[in-house]
């Protein structure tokens, strides 16, 4: 046997031994973060996704797992601790979900960020986490309220807990206002400013999709969300536009007409009234 042959058995033989430890570590990592809240989700996930969420807990970025906040067809969405205790947001996404490619090609197909993409669903919904983790960074960055990113891995993505004690910070729909028009005035301008500094439309955005904390508006659900040379990033912010004036014109809010708002977001006119 040559000296070559020699040393690609003792390297297959070490990757073998690697491949056992990790196996190991695994299982005792399983055995001592167990807790009811840990089987909950053994009984939901997959393989894939629990060794994903396990590796998270071993590396220190999650100290706990509380409970299920909100639940979807695509996603739920646990609270827990963090490494310094503070509050995070646990999303992961669902790979058994039959209706995750409707209506989700259009918004990564025309995004230079993700050319190649694979069409199966499990690659999809990795990459609409990692999507979603990206237009937060970007979001972060320029100024907008967003919950901040902390960590992305396959399906599951981990990010700032917006609310108190488990509890959600309460819907925009949920939230009594005394001065809608300055609540209007604050989203408009965080629109113009994810456009214009984040380069991103949001692509969704609703009432159903800002959290109010103290008045503030924290917006969130970025994974739809398309830089301004997509195709259709005009339609996009257009619709955006819409969903906004239409809420806070049920309220009483004067709105301005989408023309000269959609002309305000993106830096074509300096007066959005």
């Amino acid at each position: 046997m040559t000296v070559r042959e020699v040393e690609e058995l003792e390297s297959m033989a070490e990757r073998k031994l690697r491949r056992r430890v990790a196996r190991y570590e695994v299982k005792r990592l399983m055995r001592e973060k167990r807790s009811e809240e840990m089987e909950s989700l053994e009984e939901v996930f997959d393989r894939s996704t629990l060794m994903i969420v396990y590796r998270m807990l071993n590396r220190g970025y999650i100290k706990n797992i509380h409970g299920v906040v909100r639940s979807g067809k695509e996603s739920r969405i646990y609270w827990g601790s963090g490494k310094r205790k503070n509050p995070i947001a646990l999303k992961i996404y669902l790979t058994t979900s039959a209706e995750f490619k409707q209506g989700r090609v259009m918004y990564i197909q025309g995004d230079p960020r993700f050319k190649r993409t694979k069409m199966d669903t499990r690659s999809l919904v990795n990459l609409w986490a990692l999507k979603e983790f990206r237009n937060l960074q970007q979001a972060k960055q320029a100024g907008v309220r967003v919950p901040a990113p902390i960590f992305v891995e396959g399906n599951v993505l981990l990010m700032e807990f917006i609310g108190r004690n488990g509890n959600p910070a309460p819907l925009l729909r949920e939230t009594p206002l005394d001065h809608p028009g300055r609540v209007y005035d604050k989203i408009a301008n965080a629109v113009r400013r994810l456009y214009q500094k984040g380069q991103l439309v949001h692509g969704d955005l609703s009432e159903y999709n800002i959290m109010m904390v103290d008045l503030d508006p924290v917006i969130f659900d970025f994974a739809q969300a398309v830089l301004p040379e997509h195709p259709m990033a005009r339609m996009f912010l257009e619709r955006d536009l819409e969903h906004l004036n239409g809420y806070f014109s049920k309220i009483g809010v004067t709105v301005p007409s989408i023309e000269r708002l959609t002309s305000w977001v993106v830096g074509e006119d300096g007066n959005k009234s």
